[in-house]
C-alpha cells in the first residue's frame, strides 16, 4: 500500500459524529436526497423483479450508487447543488471497479448463508407458488443464533469494505487496492466503526416503528454518512462538516 497515503485513528465517539454531520447536510438539502434515495431504491427494486440477472445486477452496482452518494456529498461540502443526475455519477468514475467490488460483495454474502445452511438454517420453501411464513418462523426456534451468526458475519463483511466504494471513485483505485485500504480504515478505527454500526441499526429500528416514515430521513443519512467517514479518516486534520460546510 502507498505509504504517502494517512489514515486517521478517531475515538469512538466518531461514529456517532458521522452520523450527526451526516443529518447536517441532509437537513440541508432534504428533498434532494430523498430523492436521491428514492431513486436508488426504485431502480433496485426493479432490478430485484427481473428474473435470474436481476437481483445479480442489483447487488453489482449497489457500490456504484454508493460512489454516486459520495461524489453527491463531495458537492453539497463544495457548495454546488445536489442534483438527481447526481445519482449517476458513481457510473462515470472507475465504474470496473465499482461493479467488481459489488460482485465480490455478493459471493461472500452467498457463502455466509451457505455458511448458515450448513449450521442448519432451513431452507425458505413454498408449496403451491406460496410461502409459508408462519411455518417458517415455527421452524426457526432454537435456531435463532444462527441468525445472530449471519447477522455478524454481514455487519463484518459490510463494515470492512465500507470505505471502498468512495476511496475507488475519488482515488481511482483498483478493486483489491481499495479493499485492502478499506479493511485497513476499518480495523484502525474499529471503535468509531461499532459505535456508528450500532447506532445505525438503532436508528432504523427506530424510523419503521412509525409507518416506516423515519426511513425517509435515516436512510438518506445513512448514504451521506459514508462519505463523511471516509473524508474523516482518510482526510486526516479537517474540521468537522459542521463546522464548515455552506449552508
Amino acid at each position: 500500500m502507498d505509504a504517502t497515503f494517512q489514515i486517521a485513528e478517531l475515538p469512538p465517539s466518531r461514529g456517532l459524529g458521522w452520523l450527526v454531520e451526516a443529518f447536517a447536510l441532509f437537513r440541508r438539502k432534504p428533498f434532494a436526497w430523498i430523492g436521491l434515495c428514492t431513486g436508488w431504491l426504485l431502480i433496485t427494486l426493479m432490478l430485484l423483479q427481473i428474473p435470474l440477472i436481476g437481483p445479480a445486477i442489483a447487488n453489482f452496482i449497489q457500490p456504484v450508487f454508493f460512489a454516486s452518494f459520495a461524489i453527491a456529498a463531495f458537492r453539497q461540502v463544495a457548495g454546488e447543488p445536489v442534483l438527481m443526475g447526481d445519482l449517476f455519477s458513481g457510473f462515470r468514475r472507475n465504474v470496473r471497479s465499482l461493479v467488481l467490488l459489488g460482485a465480490i460483495l455478493l459471493i461472500a454474502e452467498l457463502a455466509i448463508l451457505i455458511l448458515m445452511w450448513f449450521l442448519g438454517m432451513p431452507a425458505l420453501s413454498a408449496e403451491d407458488g406460496q410461502v409459508k411464513i408462519s411455518e417458517y418462523f415455527e421452524s426457526l426456534k432454537g435456531k435463532e443464533w444462527i441468525l445472530f451468526v449471519g447477522f455478524i458475519l454481514s455487519a463484518l463483511v459490510k463494515g470492512a469494505f465500507w470505505f471502498a466504494p468512495p476511496l475507488i471513485a475519488f482515488h481511482d483505485m483498483q478493486t483489491a487496492q481499495a479493499m485492502r485500504w478499506s479493511v485497513f480504515a476499518a480495523i484502525s478505527n474499529l471503535g468509531a466503526m461499532v459505535t456508528y454500526g450500532a447506532l445505525l441499526v438503532f436508528f432504523m429500528f427506530v424510523a419503521v416503528i412509525p409507518w416506516g416514515l423515519g426511513l425517509l430521513v435515516v436512510i438518506p443519512v445513512m448514504v451521506i454518512s459514508t462519505f463523511i467517514g471516509y473524508r474523516e479518516v482518510f482526510q486526516a486534520g479537517r474540521a468537522p462538516l459542521t463546522s464548515e460546510a455552506p449552508e
